[in-house]
């Protein structure tokens, strides 16, 4: 079984929890996923079965697209509403939307952002939450993270009894962002503390809710022996890269990873990103520019050699 699985991951679960239940269900081991979700996060989760693993990579870099909520009025440790709170300034006078509106389209475009500390990041050989949960400070890496879209989708309801406001959001943007910070610096720029309050994935790798199955749902239809319903070909992964089919002759080229010419595959320049080759319809293997010998490419990964 090759390919890609749009998973609905459900709270409560870890990505890798997803992965350990599939392999039982899917009876099979060579499992990863495409993005990690937090528990608390529900959303579309791509999981990449068999030769689909090759292809991981290449959905974590595509865009997301999030739904949730922000709430103005106290933050937390975790930057979401799972966190104890750290800073309280209550909202005694509701912002108006068009406030809102207005700080929240400063964010798009390219961001620097601050890691969180619960969060997977590596400084000095140690993830970020192992230092949080150890109750050590460190300084964290800035980070670009880049927002196409920011916006409010709900009217903001402000609670005189708890001093608090909240809006829900819609955002896409790209690999590595965090929108638990994006929520917090949003709140900054508001000048009230703040945190992600609700957070669900509708888009990742390509794949949307409409797409997506329950783990539930996997395993009726592995039982059905229906899993052809709900797979989705290893191709998808790269249907943005340029695409070449090979002749047959090339093929044993390329099948045996030998260098070419670009003109053997029909390119008048060699583009920076990479070039994804099929054969009779399938992907069999990833070329890039030759770092030494201009006008030719390599094999950057195969894909497929039979």
């Amino acid at each position: 079984m090759d390919g890609i699985l749009p998973l609905w991951k459900e709270r409560g679960m870890t990505s890798h929890d997803c992965v350990f239940k599939l392999r039982k269900i899917l009876k099979m081991k060579k499992i990863g996923h495409g993005g990690t979700l937090d528990p608390d996060v529900d959303g579309v989760l791509p999981i990449c079965v068999g030769k689909g693993t090759k292809v991981i990579e290449y959905l974590q870099d595509s865009g997301k697209v999030y739904e949730g909520a922000i709430t103005l009025g106290y933050s937390t440790t975790t930057e979401d509403a799972s966190g104890e709170t750290v800073e309280q300034k209550a909202v005694t006078e509701p912002l108006t939307a068009a406030r809102i509106d207005e700080a929240m389209t400063t964010f798009v475009g390219t961001i620097t952002q601050i890691p969180p500390m619960y969060s997977a990041v590596k400084v000095n050989g140690k993830r970020l939450y192992e230092y949080a949960r150890a109750g050590e400070e460190v300084v964290r890496p800035k980070r670009q993270a880049q927002i196409d879209s920011f916006q409010r989708v709900s009217e903001p309801v402000f609670d005189e009894s708890t001093g608090t406001q909240t809006w829900r959001f819609q955002v896409s943007c790209g690999k590595g962002t965090y929108v638990r910070t994006l929520a917090v610096d949003l709140g900054a720029a508001l000048g009230f503390p703040a945190h992600m309050s609700d957070l669900t994935r509708l888009a990742s790798g390509g794949f949307t809710v409409g797409q997506a199955a329950t783990l539930a749902q996997v395993q009726q239809l592995m039982e059905a022996e229906r899993m052809d319903d709900i797979l989705q070909p290893i191709e998808t992964a790269v249907k943005d890269f340029l695409h070449v089919d090979l002749s047959d002759s090339l093929w044993q080229k390329v099948k045996n990873g030998q260098l070419l010419p670009a003109e053997e595959l029909g390119l008048k320049t060699i583009p920076k990103e990479l070039i994804a080759l099929f054969y009779q319809e399938k992907l069999v293997s990833l070329y890039g520019e030759h770092p030494n010998r201009s006008g030719w490419l390599k094999p950057s990964k195969v894909i497929r050699n039979v």
